[in-house]
């Protein structure tokens, strides 16, 4: 039954893979394969058993995949250190781009979805 749940997160890797290879976009294969899966998901308006507990068992051990970055970032402390102002710059600003570009999105949403219901 796990095997089932690996073979559907393989697939759907490897589609994203030869769909990013195909056609060139700058998005990671990952990405699009669970782009796709999404929409499978939703379209069967389900998760089916094998996925989920494979997916479970995933998730239980999620935190272990940060340890490689607590690692890279010990190990680079010193150009951390020299670079900390830009760094700093760039995570002010690109949050507050975030921010800007969640609230322009949600009030288009806002105005669409409150357009057709009401």
């Amino acid at each position: 039954m796990i095997l089932q749940g690996f073979a559907v997160l393989l697939v759907c890797q490897l589609v994203g893979e030869l769909f990013v290879r195909l056609t060139g976009i700058l998005v990671p294969g990952p990405v699009v394969g669970m782009a796709l899966l999404l929409m499978v998901l939703l379209y069967r308006r389900g998760v089916p058993e094998a996925l989920r507990s494979t997916s479970e068992g995933l998730l239980r051990y999620l935190p272990l995949l940060f340890v490689p970055a607590g690692v890279g970032l010990i190990n680079h402390g010193q150009l951390l250190k020299q670079d900390l102002l830009v760094i700093s710059i760039t995570l002010v600003i690109s949050t507050a781009l975030t921010l800007v570009v969640t609230v322009v999105v949600l009030q288009g949403l806002r105005k669409y979805l409150g357009g057709k219901n009401g």
